[in-house]
């Protein structure tokens, strides 16, 4: 056992988080989304809700400060209102972003996402059914 780490965060996940590099990038999906047909690497954490992984995974993640968007969500339809869980992400983002790399998110189409997210170092599925609720996170220097 180790000391401090969240224990929704798996061993495999822990491994694939510390075997990233700078700017490689994770993202953190939801129950719908398409992991297994376009993922180089993929796990699952069916039961954890995609805020409290975000949550636990940011406490020792830096993101990318040399980029203008180290977050990236899949942006919804025009006639879609915003999605609820983006505040959530903002607030932990904020809350956990010691080193002020994250400014706002980059919206990308739909599309555009699946296909960013096939070059993703990881690809997580999570327990979360809510829309949009996808995220990717890119990797910084400690």
């Amino acid at each position: 056992m180790l000391k401090n780490i969240p224990s929704i965060i798996s061993p495999e996940l822990m491994k694939l988080l510390m075997e990233m590099g700078h700017n490689d990038y994770i993202v953190l999906a939801d129950a719908n989304y398409p992991v297994m047909s376009g993922a180089r690497r993929a796990t699952r954490l069916d039961g954890v809700p995609v805020d409290v992984l975000l949550d636990a995974i940011m406490r020792f993640f830096p993101l990318d400060g040399f980029v203008e968007f180290p977050v990236t969500l899949m942006k919804p339809r025009p006639n879609e209102t915003t999605p609820e869980i983006w505040s959530k992400f903002d607030i932990i983002l904020k809350k956990w972003d010691i080193e002020k790399a994250y400014k706002e998110f980059r919206l990308i189409e739909r599309m555009e996402f699946y296909e960013y997210a096939k070059g993703a170092y990881a690809i997580v599925q999570t327990g979360t059914t809510a829309r949009y609720a996808n995220i990717a996170l890119q990797k910084g220097v400690v």
